[in-house]
């Protein structure tokens, strides 16, 4: 019988999900006290809220996102699913878990640099951070800048128009297209425009990780109305179709409580489990 819990996603969510190892904890401490990190993210809101009029993009959706994935990561290591670092040697479950944070943590600063080929951006201000963070923990070894390569793949394949190759991004890129809840869907509507991407985002009340029985995670997204599935196909949906973990994931959505609907978003390419 399935365990009775739900991650809640949110701000919080990290608190909860940092697991009892000193290697991550260090790395989550180092990652939200460098000043060089917390200056990119400041300054990706700097570009996308101020500039852009899109949603949020920094410190708190990078905290948000880097609890979902070790929520997510969690989830389905528990369900017997092996990560890339380990089935592929490069590291052990503590290493997959430090890529599955750091790379969730830092997959949007090259908005700091500009919104178009942000991915790519993103990726190259990776390099040197996660260089810098990982050697206070690794050393300068092989092993170290193996995992930044690692980190690298999980932050440029975080977009949708790129397909993850390793479990460890899987997981960052899922919980990316979870941070929705109270008006912060992750699809970059105006703000101040009440189209459909503004309505649709401002519907979702909640979103929530679980295990489940027909597939190994359910995410349960909460509406007030119906135009919240425009959230769910464009932004979510899309995450998970690239994932590589896609036949894996249902995405429940509820109106007031009831279902509404079980979407499932299927991809040719499988990461294996």
């Amino acid at each position: 019988m399935e365990r009775q819990f739900a991650y809640e996603v949110g701000p919080k969510l990290i608190e909860k999900v940092l697991p009892e190892s000193d290697k991550v904890r260090k790395v989550w401490e180092l990652l939200v006290n460098d000043v060089e990190t917390q200056a990119y993210l400041k300054m990706a809101n700097v570009f996308a809220v101020q500039r852009l009029k899109y949603n949020d993009h920094g410190p708190v959706h990078s905290r948000i996102v880097a609890g979902s994935a070790l929520a997510i990561f969690r989830i389905l290591t528990e369900k017997g699913f092996k990560p890339s670092v380990v089935a592929d040697g490069v590291g052990d479950v503590e290493d997959a878990m430090v890529v599955t944070l750091v790379g969730a943590y830092l997959h949007d600063i090259g908005n700091s640099v500009h919104r178009t080929h942000h991915p790519i951006y993103s990726a190259l201000l990776t390099d040197r951070i996660a260089e810098k963070i990982l050697s206070k923990v690794y050393g300068n070894t092989e092993k170290m800048y193996m995992l930044k390569q690692e980190v690298m793949h999980a932050v440029f394949c975080h977009d949708e128009a790129y397909t993850c190759l390793t479990f460890e991004a899987a997981c960052a890129k899922i919980a990316d297209g979870t941070d929705m809840s109270s008006g912060r869907a992750r699809y970059p509507y105006r703000i101040g425009k009440l189209d459909i991407h503004a309505l649709s985002a401002l519907s979702i009340e909640k979103v929530e990780l679980a295990p489940n029985e027909t597939r190994p995670l359910a995410i349960n997204v909460y509406m007030s109305n119906e135009t919240g599935i425009f959230q769910i196909d464009t932004v979510l949906g899309q995450k998970i179709a690239t994932s590589g973990l896609a036949p894996y994931v249902e995405v429940r959505s509820y109106v007031k409580g009831k279902l509404l609907a079980v979407r499932t978003f299927e991809t040719t390419h499988v990461i294996r489990s």
